[in-house]
């Protein structure tokens, strides 16, 4: 399928390697330079926003519609690649394709994050939106409800774009979140069958987005910082005359109780005639804490530790010890407060949250002052003590060519320059089979050639940082969000 898009607009986050593709791919025996290892035997998917309709200069780059980019890997081959937009219903009449099911509640389609649990393959996104599931090839069979255990109707916080895996168990957990319902997140638990066997309601201080969280074997770990609801970006576009109505009753409604589903239309739609925007914004009088929920607790038992304020849009990873929950993240300084169409406040840098459970006192200790985005770790040890960690530089609301690695033991990072004209994506660690070192493995990600024009998937050794091979792709694979390694069924 392809598409033909108007020229650039102003916005940066629809020029360069933002900008979208438009068209759809499949290309089969990739070139690969190097040698991949055997033991790569399956899917490496990514996703990321790529916008099917004509943007005004105010694009907000999260609101694109998704794209799945992925390359299968076996034998030492690279098999395939291709990419595909998530079939949402507007996207599906877009292209002049019949619906592929009907979410019930907000349908926007899924452009954050992609991976494999219980043998769906499901492509996520936040802020009431169901997942949407897709075949190995990556067309899309239609929205998800976990076998009708995830409620789809207005006003539920639909599912997160960042789950977490117990490596031991085989669950999925999650924290969901939504305007529509007012100051309650939902906790979540998927079973190894794909079915929620657990849905517990948290109370927060009022309407935050909550993009990420952490696990570890005893808690949940939940951010709740003041990146919150804003009730005058949402209405912007209601007419004059009206706003104060609309303001009032939305007032007494967000950060309080849920919100009717006809105001939930009114502010998806944008207004009358503007495009979505994302309705959150930097809130200095929203004070900022961690909260730590044990694992089989209901909400009321959530603890709560003050931080100074800041926003992080990733956890790298936690871990329960003795009677601390230590916490690893990238820290923003603040969010959407002077720039608002992405993440661009500042350097922002890993920090360690030390939440001790006997004084209730928070401590923050800084680790790497490099600017970065999009930790990743061994997650054969999510929710267990961890050494290492990568990410990738990020700098001016972009990422850059610098791939890191971090030894927390040590103190050290060292870092890899992939090489001027070339842009890096996130890294995600594939370990070596078999009982083996928590960095004996291989990095994957997407990079970026500026002078090709072209893309290809690197392969990088975790330890070391040097390269392994590269598969050289067909098209470019625009910057975009997570990707995760999805293994053959053995």
């Amino acid at each position: 399928m392809t598409l033909t898009h108007p020229a650039p607009t102003t916005s940066r986050f629809l020029r360069d390697n933002f900008a979208p593709v438009t068209e759809e791919l499949t290309a089969v025996d990739l070139t690969v330079t190097g040698s991949l290892p055997d033991h790569l035997d399956g899917r490496y998917l990514r996703i990321g926003p790529n916008p099917i309709h004509e943007q005004g200069e105010h694009f907000h780059w999260f609101l694109g519609e998704g794209m799945v980019h992925g390359v299968h890997l076996r034998d030492g081959q690279a098999q395939w690649y291709r990419n595909r937009w998530v079939r949402s219903a507007d996207v599906a009449t877009t292209l002049g394709e019949p619906a592929r099911g009907a979410p019930g509640g907000s349908d926007f389609a899924a452009n954050t994050n992609v991976l494999e649990h219980a043998g769906r393959t499901l492509a996520l996104v936040e802020g009431g939106s169901p997942p949407y599931e897709l075949t190995h090839d990556l067309d899309t069979v239609g929205p998800c409800d976990f076998g009708g255990t995830l409620p789809s109707v207005p006003g539920r916080p639909g599912y997160s774009a960042h789950p977490h895996e117990d490596p031991e168990t085989g669950e999925l957990h999650a924290i969901s979140y939504s305007w529509m319902r007012g100051n309650r997140v939902d906790y979540s638990v998927l079973d190894p069958t794909g079915r929620i066997r657990r849905s517990v309601d948290i109370t927060v201080h009022g309407s935050p987005m909550i993009h990420d969280f952490a696990l570890t074997e005893r808690h949940v770990v939940v951010l709740d910082l003041p990146v919150t609801f804003d009730l005058a970006a949402a209405t912007a576009d209601v007419p004059r005359v009206a706003r104060p109505l609309v303001r009032g009753l939305l007032g007494r409604i967000v950060g309080r109780n849920p919100v009717p589903e006809p105001m939930i239309a009114r502010v998806a739609r944008g207004g009358s005639d503007g495009p979505p925007s994302l309705p959150y914004r930097w809130n200095p009088d929203y004070p900022a804490r961690i909260g730590v929920l044990p694992r089989d607790a209901e909400g009321d038992a959530i603890r709560w530790f003050d931080i100074d304020p800041c926003f992080v849009f990733h956890t790298l990873n936690a871990y329960d010890d003795g009677d601390t929950v230590v916490v690893d993240v990238v820290k923003h300084p603040r969010m959407f407060d002077t720039v608002l169409d992405g993440p661009d406040e500042g350097p922002t840098v890993l920090s360690r949250f030390t939440l001790d459970l006997v004084t209730g006192r928070a401590r923050e200790d800084g680790f790497d002052q490099r600017s970065q985005e999009f930790p990743r770790h061994d997650e054969r040890l999510t929710g267990r003590r961890h050494r290492y960690g990568w990410a990738v530089g990020f700098e001016g609301g972009r990422t850059g060519d610098a791939v890191l690695r971090h030894d927390l033991d040590a103190g050290r990072t060292d870092v890899r320059r992939l090489g001027d004209g070339l842009e890096a994506s996130e890294f995600c660690f594939v370990p070596t089979p078999g009982d083996t070192a928590e960095d004996d493995g291989v990095l994957l990600g997407y990079v970026f050639d500026h002078a090709e024009g072209r893309s290809h998937l690197r392969v990088l050794d975790a330890a070391s940082l040097e390269d392994v091979a590269a598969v050289h792709l067909p098209g470019r694979v625009p910057a975009g969000f997570h990707g995760n390694w999805a293994p053959t069924e053995s």
